[in-house]
């Protein structure tokens, strides 16, 4: 019996996963390239070849708008390959920690949403994110005392993965004089890395449980404080130009998501409250202008 499965290795936070998690206990690592998550048959087998005592679900189907084209194939892997991981869990006396996102909001509200909010998604992959939730929390609501934890996340960048905003702006920052973002969708520009840390957290509470038991359920995380869409590309210029990073842009313009139109519907305001996972954590997550410092230093020590 493994410790840990971790599905969803190669993406950006599961790429961050690996690391945080390897102190904690063994992990089993598997990527798309080895598990079609839209094929419920091998979830099962895998998991059943396993054994593992945790599972971590960092995989997703992610691209937001071609979600609105693919509805079918999206729900196999928000929905129904999340749900198949709680029912073989649960059979074998597993945890698990599932990574959801904001995108479950309608962005309506003017103050962070809380855990316990009624959630209300306007896209094709919100709507397949809400749905993996609540699939997860109806198997767990079984009579069981094995903890599982729902995490939702939002704006979400790194120095792993194929792509994400701030390695975006990076790269139209060093081909264009100037650059056209959105100023009118707010939210929390997150660090993959501190989502891993998070996770790794819970991890630990879940495979090594202390006299203060976590309780199983929806937690939010973020890094703290908050943004909009252009506020994000200006300190990523800044924080890039003051590391010594050449860059041609010298100018970000703002302007509205009428301006710039998308197949899917996003969220005008989607700022998560981190207060019960803090409690957890024992500390409030880092300012996401620190993180965004961090994360840049890092891509650039990386960078020949």
């Amino acid at each position: 019996m493994k410790d840990i499965l971790l599905i969803g290795k190669m993406g950006q936070v599961g790429q961050e996963l690996q690391r945080t998690l390897a102190p904690i206990g063994t992990i089993t690592s598997i990527g798309h390239e080895s598990l079609d998550l839209s094929q419920a048959d091998l979830i099962r087998q895998v998991i059943r070849d396993v054994q593992p005592r945790l599972i971590v679900n960092a995989a997703a189907y992610t691209a937001v708008d071609r979600a609105e084209s693919e509805p079918e194939l999206a729900a196999a892997i928000n929905a129904e390959a999340p749900i198949v991981m709680a029912e073989e869990a649960l059979q074998i006396g597993a945890s698990l920690i599932h990574i959801s996102t904001d995108y479950v909001f309608d962005g309506r509200k003017n103050t962070p949403y809380l855990e316990q909010d009624v959630p209300n998604p306007t896209n094709v992959y919100g709507k397949t994110k809400l749905a993996g939730e609540l699939g997860i929390s109806q198997v767990y609501t079984q009579p069981s005392e094995i903890p599982y934890a729902i995490l939702r996340t939002a704006w979400v960048y790194g120095t792993q993965g194929k792509g994400n905003f701030a390695k975006t702006m990076l790269r139209l920052g060093s081909e264009r004089d100037e650059v056209k973002v959105v100023a009118d969708q707010i939210g929390s520009p997150t660090w993959a890395s501190d989502i891993a840390g998070a996770i790794a957290t819970l991890s630990s509470h879940f495979l090594n449980p202390v006299e203060n038991v976590v309780p199983s359920g929806i937690y939010h995380f973020t890094n703290s404080g908050v943004a909009s869409w252009y506020d994000f590309a200006v300190a990523i210029f800044e924080e890039a130009k003051a590391l010594g990073i050449p860059l041609k842009c010298d100018r970000v313009v703002p302007i509205t998501t009428q301006d710039y139109p998308t197949l899917a519907a996003r969220p005008a305001y989607s700022v998560l409250s981190c207060q019960k996972i803090s409690t957890v954590l024992e500390a409030f997550p880092t300012h996401w202008r620190q993180a965004l410092r961090q994360m840049l230093t890092e891509l650039y020590s990386q960078t020949p």
